[in-house]
């Protein structure tokens, strides 16, 4: 099957393109100073495309100023108001998430598609298992991955009629399984570019355990375009988790690998703290290298050899190694800095 691309401002998604980082602000969207501060620190760690709560006309109205200063594209989220979409198009809205079978009658749906139509505005149905069509919560024979299969080719069908095909489609469940077996079965069904992500995950350790397993299997299969890791935390932790699972996945080259070894009993060292240090030296360090931290000089530098750069450290003493191979030994107190001071000259970094 022919593989669709479409574009949310200047970010292509689907048919090749690559896979793109998406989350959602938490502020009130007509606070628009609260907004546009929280969309300028996502960009800055990574997000591409950010959606936003469109409540009622003051929130649909603030999105003027937000499009016109966002460093990235936005998405209008809008549930059952036609009125909020075709608004939130004329202030300049790159792309819109609502159910075209949700929004009244088809006339309010032509008029949503038609203004769509006049500056190629995607849309994106979403389709979430705990919001279903009643008649699909009701019946008992239907698997629900199918079920939410059923409920987005409902609504896909709606905007091919009106030869519209500006979409992207979503199936979220809170239930890893569910998600996975919906979007495989989904992705052999359309050509449309799907955002992968799993719904109602959870707070940070749960949500990012649940939504890791998910997102990775499908995309380890090829399946997704676009991904939100939605946390039950601030946004800022989406993104990095986003971004680590396609940095595992090596999909994405970006930003430093961290690898450590596990705490042993042969650690004689705050292993545990050293590798948050490292990892907060280097966080913004945007080069695709790998760096380790082990707590074993003797079996460190092997066991990690892989690694770009590496760390080891003994009592009152550590070890920097490059490639597996011993470079330094350095008092303990000056391990770090004499680490980055290497990392930095290596790369040319002031």
């Amino acid at each position: 099957m022919e593989k669709i691309q479409i574009k949310i401002g200047n970010v292509p998604i689907g048919k090749g393109a690559p896979v793109s980082i998406q989350s959602m602000t938490n502020t009130k969207t007509d606070d628009t100073n609260s907004t546009l501060r929280q969309i300028e620190q996502l960009a800055h760690e990574g997000c591409q495309i950010i959606r936003l709560a469109v409540l009622n006309k003051n929130c649909a109205y603030a999105l003027k100023e937000i499009v016109k200063y966002s460093p990235i594209p936005t998405v209008a989220d809008i549930h059952f108001d036609y009125r909020l979409a075709i608004i939130a198009m004329d202030m300049g809205i790159n792309a819109l998430r609502i159910n075209p079978g949700n929004i009244g009658n088809i006339e309010h749906t032509k008029l949503v598609v038609k203004r769509a139509k006049e500056d190629n505005i995607p849309i994106r149905i979403g389709v979430n298992a705990g919001s279903l069509e009643k008649d699909l919560y009701e019946n008992n024979e239907m698997a629900l991955e199918d079920k939410m299969i059923e409920s987005a080719m409902r609504h896909i069908k709606i905007l091919e009629d009106l030869d519209f095909n500006l979409i992207k489609v979503s199936l979220k469940s809170s239930d890893v399984m569910t998600t996975i077996k919906a979007y495989r079965k989904m992705y052999e069904k359309i050509p449309y570019p799907l955002h992968v992500g799993l719904t109602e995950a959870g707070t940070l350790r749960g949500g990012l355990i649940k939504s890791s397993v998910a997102i990775g299997a499908l995309l380890s299969e090829g399946i997704g375009d676009t991904i939100r890791v939605s946390l039950t935390e601030d946004p800022i932790e989406e993104v990095k988790a986003a971004k680590e699972i396609l940095k595992t996945l090596g999909i994405r080259k970006q930003g430093v690998n961290f690898i450590s070894c596990p705490t042993c009993g042969r650690t004689q060292i705050d292993l545990i703290g050293l590798a948050k240090k490292v990892e907060e030296r280097f966080a913004n360090l945007d080069c695709p290298i790998t760096i380790a931290t082990m707590g074993c000089p003797v079996n460190g530098p092997k066991e990690a050899k892989n690694a770009d750069y590496g760390i080891a450290g003994a009592i009152g003493e550590g070890y920097i190694f490059k490639k597996g191979e011993m470079i330094k030994k350095v008092p303990q107190e000056n391990l770090l800095d004499e680490f980055e001071a290497i990392i930095k000259k290596d790369l040319n970094i002031n």
